[in-house]
């Protein structure tokens, strides 16, 4: 079996987040293992042409990442005491953000949540950690919230 010593943890920043981080933090600890936290902001560039000015998207998503540094900062603060861990705010589509990360990285391991959507939700919404999953060429550890 791979040395596990360097594992993505993705999150949404939500309250589910937290059980998320503590299977990534019992993990580090017992393979002394360091820990990258990855969020996504949206970009919404898709949202350019709908009569947006582009200013007020790029406005928009500037106060987003600059509100998910600060939680980012606490998040990794709060939930990784003691060990070698590194907050990140990525822009873009989530699953690719995720993968991108986890390769140049050269991590091992990706830990993540997944909402567990069923019928519309899912077509409308898709799942980021099935994406994930299914293109990772790394093991990836989701973590379904309770409820």
């Amino acid at each position: 079996m791979k040395e596990i010593k360097k594992i993505l943890c993705a999150v949404d920043l939500s309250e589910h987040s937290k059980q998320v981080a503590e299977y990534a933090a019992t993990l580090a600890r017992n393979l002394g293992a360091s820990v990258t936290v990855v969020y996504t902001a949206p970009s919404l560039s898709q949202y350019v042409g709908f009569h947006v000015p582009p200013n007020t998207i790029e406005n928009f998503v500037g106060e987003i990442v600059t509100g998910a540094e600060q939680s980012m900062e606490n998040f990794v603060a709060e939930n990784f005491e003691g060990l070698s861990a590194k907050g990140h705010v990525l822009i873009g589509y989530a699953a690719e953000e995720i993968l991108n990360r986890a390769k140049e990285e050269d991590a091992d391991m990706i830990v993540m949540g997944t909402h567990g959507r069923k019928g519309i939700d899912r077509i409308l919404f898709g799942s980021v950690a099935e994406k994930v999953v299914k293109n990772a060429r790394i093991p990836v550890l989701t973590i379904r919230p309770e409820a």
